[in-house]
């Protein structure tokens, strides 16, 4: 499956009752809600002495990429632009790989 599939497939259970706007709205707060749900299982881990529960993890990083699917949707963005656009910033900001200079100094037009 490639990620524009998925996306295809995702977005088959999107609520077809809502505009572009409300979709990128429910996107991005979807982001925000699926994100806390993934670090509160983290913080359990790390300072409730928990044990990594990674199936429940792997369940919400689920829930995070169709609410990424969801956003490209609303700016009608294929998901394999919006990854490789990425890949594209990654290797500009990185192009020897990660380095805590680079990381720190930022070029002007690198967000």
């Amino acid at each position: 499956m490639t990620v524009n599939d998925y996306q295809r497939q995702a977005m088959a259970t999107l609520n077809p009752a809502l505009s572009k706007k409300d979709v990128l709205i429910n996107s991005v707060m979807g982001l925000c809600g699926e994100s806390g749900e993934a670090i509160d299982i983290v913080k359990k881990w790390l300072a409730q002495g928990h044990e990594l529960d990674r199936a429940h993890l792997a369940k919400e990083l689920g829930d995070i990429a169709w609410y990424l699917a969801e956003a490209a949707t609303a700016l009608d963005i294929p998901l394999d632009d919006i990854f490789q656009g990425n890949l594209d910033k990654l290797k500009a900001r990185y192009p020897e790989g990660f380095s805590e200079e680079r990381s720190q100094v930022r070029l002007k037009d690198d967000l």
